[in-house]
Parts: structure tokens; C-alpha cells; sequence
């Protein structure tokens, strides 16, 4: 009698944690419909969040890469960097997101549960080892940020966030089923490996032009110029708590599945796919720049800044080489930190009438709430990139890839726009600092959205240079993983 095999299941233990505690809590919610459930969904999401961080760095096996589910999921180091930040990302939005829920009448538990099936979609994007898992792990994230985006219906802004995320991102998940569909006619699998193997060569101009379509589709994923269109609407529209964790996580999770996807299954064709990842980079780095600058909106600000940063962090992927997929982790990190604690911010700006996102009632902020001020101003000059903050050395990186692969019109390219941007950035600064005061902000309950703001304040500061070298060398071990 056959019996077929058990696949090891060790590597998934961090998915099979949150799809547990996903299903879990969402039918905690249904069963107990009363006003203290949502809180203790809350909390239980965060320490699901946090029980499978520490299942990922259980199921770290050294430098080791670990194939199972059939060739369908892969964990390697490269994966693990990646997913730490994914669920420290998760986990960080849900602690800042308490009060604000509570004040706008959106506090409900269906919020955290689709936070926790969205990550999971993340992590099993960041694993996916074929095209099919990468389109399970894909399609689940963005139906969780469908809702998520819509997330406060009542509201005409929030409803239309949610349905130009659903109808471009519909458009882009068929652009990339195309894609895969043209590589699986012309190599016959979706395994990465296999196709990276057809690639060598004279590779079918089938093959290059599904590689095109496929790059079309990740591309919306993580807002890169010229598919960006979603992203200041829906950072607008969306609950302020759901612009922090569309700038965190997923755009995370996208960068790790697009380098996967690069590095993976066409690394021969690394001259045809560097010219689309040049252009993007290009485009976004000035898109992010200019557009910025016209920006009164604080969230759109962000959103076009975020649009910026990922054109500065392609710099990396464009390079091709080990030392650029580094630089691409270690800017992914602290990104993730900086986009954080803005929001978080953002989140702290509450008066007597709600809470403001107009960046000229920022003026005096410095004179009204000081803690706020320091903290925003050193997210600025992180995302501005002026030394010493944490940011700068996340563009050092990727300049510096650039640079040692020959692209240094790129990397000059990055340089120029760094310095426009970093106009706007200092201008919200001079708003706080030396403006006269508007409005009379008030202190916010949540202790634990002030420790995220703090911490990520702290790490972008100065103190960053002193875990930077651990932070490095894991990236760098990450890096090689990936590219070997």
C-alpha cells in the first residue's frame, strides 16, 4: 500500500501559526460580539504575530535553505530577514492603530484578523519556490488589503480608496497570470529553478516577454513609476492606521518577491531585466521628488515619498550582485521603521476637532508638543538621507552598489533627486520649528503606540550607528543566499 509522504512541515510553522490564529480570532469575534472582544482580538493578534516571529528564528537552520510542500516553499536565510521585518511591520501597525479605531467608531475585530491573513499572504509570498505559490501567497494579501483599504465604509474617501486598489490591482494580478502563463507555455514548469535553466543561452522571446509581464504585475505591488497611480489616493483614503501598514509591510513583502522572482528564475536574463528595473528606479526617483513638493496633504506626502524610496531602492536590484541585494535589505529595514513612525506621528496629531493631516497645521508643533516635534524631525532627516540619521546609511548602500556595477549615472541620478526631496522633508521641519502654532494638540491614549514611536525615533537617530554592524552582516548574509 502507497502512502504518500508528509511534507516538513518545520519551515511552514510560521504560516501555520498565523493561519490558525487568523481563523481563530475571527471566530472569537463572531461568537462574542460585545465591546471589550476587539480589544482582546487586538492583543491576541499581536502575540500571534509574535509567536511566529520567534517561530522564524526557530526554524532558521544556519545558512542552510530548506525545500518542501513539493518544491513549492523554500526558507532560506534571504526569507527570514524578510519576514522578520514583515511581522515586526504587522505587529507595529496593530500597536499604533488602537486609538485611532476607537475615536473614528472603527475599532471592530475584523480589523486584526485581516492584518494577520494579509501577513500571511506576505510570508508565503517571500517563500514561494514556484509561480503558483507565488500567486496564492500574492492573491491572499491583497484581498485582506482590499478590505483593509475600504476599511471605514461609511466614509466616501475610504470607500473609493478601496475600489481603485481593487480594480487596478485586479488589473495587475491579471497582468502577471499572463506573464506566468507565457513563461509556463514557453518552459513548460513554474518552478523557479527550471526556468531559470531555460534561460541560459538563447533564451524563446516568449520567455523574455512573460519575464515583462510579470515584472508589470510586481510592479504595481510595490508602487514603482509608471504603475504608482494607486498609491496617493489610496494612502489618502484608506484609515490612517492602513496607510502605515501599506507603507510598511507589503511594500516589503513585494521588494523580497520581486528580488526572488529576479534572482531566481532569470538570472541569465539579468541584462534584459536590468534595463525595465533602470527605468523604473529613474522614474519613481523623479516622480517622488517633484510631485512631492506640491503636496499639502501629509499622507500624500508620504505616498509620494514612498513612490521616491523605491526608486532608490531598485538602485540595488538594478545593480545585480550580492552587495546590491544588501543594500536593498538593509534600506527595506530601515524604511520600514522611518514610514512607521511617521504615521505614528501622524496618528499623535489629534486636536479638540479630530485629527489633522494638512501639513501647515504641523506649524508650532514644536512649542505645543516638543516629544512629537524631535521625533518627526528625525524621521525627516532619515528619509531625507542626511547623515547621521539611520537613512543615510540606507542610501549609502545602495549608492555604493550602484556605483561598483558601473551605474553611476544611475547613482547620480539618485543623488539629485535625494537632494529635491529632501526639500520637502525640511520644510515640514521648518513648519514645526519655527512657525507660530495653529492648533492646540493634545496627548493620545496608547502606550503602546508610543513605544513604537519612540523606538522607531530611537533607531532612526544616531543610537542606529551603534547596531548597525549585527543589522549588516545579516543582510549581507541574507544577500548571499539569494545570489550566492
Amino acid at each position: 500500500m502507497n502512502m504518500t509522504s508528509v511534507p516538513n512541515l518545520i519551515p511552514v510553522l510560521p504560516e501555520i501559526i498565523l493561519a490558525l490564529g487568523a481563523m481563530a480570532w475571527l471566530m472569537l469575534g463572531v461568537i462574542k460580539r460585545d465591546s471589550d472582544t476587539t480589544g482582546v482580538v487586538s492583543t491576541l493578534s499581536i502575540a500571534t504575530l509574535l509567536g511566529a516571529l520567534v517561530a522564524v528564528v526557530m526554524v532558521t537552520d544556519g545558512d542552510q535553505t530548506v525545500v518542501t510542500m513539493n518544491g513549492m516553499f523554500i526558507m532560506d536565510p534571504f526569507a527570514s530577514f524578510i519576514k522578520v521585518l514583515i511581522l515586526v511591520g504587522a505587529a507595529a501597525t496593530l500597536m499604533v492603530a488602537r486609538p485611532f479605531m476607537t475615536m473614528h467608531h472603527l475599532n471592530r475585530f475584523e480589523f486584526p484578523a485581516m492584518v494577520l491573513l494579509a501577513t500571511l499572504g506576505m510570508l508565503m509570498m517571500v517563500s514561494s519556490n514556484d509561480f503558483l505559490s507565488l500567486y496564492m501567497g500574492l492573491e491572499l494579501q491583497s484581498l485582506s488589503l482590499y478590505v483593509l483599504a475600504a476599511f471605514s465604509r461609511d466614509r466616501a474617501r475610504s470607500t473609493e480608496a478601496g475600489l481603485k486598489y481593487f480594480v487596478l490591482g485586479a488589473l495587475s494580478s491579471g497582468t502577471l497570470l499572463y506573464g506566468i502563463s507565457l513563461i509556463y507555455g514557453f518552459s513548460g514548469n513554474i518552478e523557479y529553478s527550471v526556468v531559470a535553466t531555460l534561460g541560459e543561452g538563447d533564451a524563446p522571446i516568449g520567455l523574455v516577454i512573460g519575464l515583462v509581464f510579470v515584472l508589470a504585475g510586481l510592479s504595481f505591488k510595490i508602487s514603482a513609476v509608471p504603475f504608482h497611480m494607486w498609491t496617493p489616493d489610496v494612502y489618502e483614503g484608506a484609515p490612517t492606521p492602513v496607510s502605515a501598514f501599506f507603507a510598511a509591510a507589503p511594500k516589503v513583502a513585494a521588494f523580497a518577491l520581486l528580488m526572488r522572482v529576479l534572482f531566481d528564475s532569470f538570472p541569465s536574463l539579468g541584462d534584459e531585466w536590468r534595463q525595465i528595473v533602470i527605468l523604473m528606479s529613474v522614474l519613481s526617483m523623479f516622480i517622488g521628488a517633484f510631485v512631492a513638493l506640491m503636496q499639502t496633504n501629509l499622507k500624500r506626502l508620504m505616498a509620494y515619498s514612498s513612490i521616491g524610496h523605491v526608486g532608490y531602492a531598485l538602485l540595488g536590484v538594478a545593480a545585480g550582485t550580492s552587495e546590491g541585494v544588501q543594500g536593498v535589505l538593509v534600506y527595506l529595514a530601515i524604511y520600514l521603521t522611518m514610514s512607521l513612525g511617521a504615521f505614528a506621528v501622524i496618528l499623535n496629531l489629534r486636536h479638540k476637532d479630530g485629527i489633522t493631516e494638512e501639513i501647515a497645521d504641523l506649524a508650532g508643533l514644536m512649542k505645543t508638543r516638543p516629544g512629537l516635534a524631535i521625533c518627526m524631525g528625525i524621521f525627516m532627516f532619515s528619509l531625507a538621507g542626511i547623515p547621521p540619521m539611520a537613512g543615510f546609511m540606507g542610501k549609502l548602500y545602495v549608492f555604493m552598489a550602484a556605483v561598483d556595477a558601473g551605474l553611476i549615472t544611475l547613482a547620480v541620478i539618485g543623488v539629485v533627486t535625494s537632494v529635491v526631496g529632501a526639500v520637502y522633508y525640511l520644510r515640514i521641519v521648518k513648519v514645526m520649528f519655527m512657525d507660530d502654532p495653529k492648533l492646540d494638540f493634545v496627548e493620545t491614549d496608547g502606550r503602546a503606540a508610543s513605544m513604537v514611536l519612540t523606538v522607531s525615533a530611537v533607531f532612526n537617530s544616531p543610537v542606529f550607528w551603534i547596531v548597525a554592524s549585527p543589522i549588516l552582516a545579516w543582510a549581507g548574509w541574507a544577500a548571499a543566499s539569494l545570489v550566492g
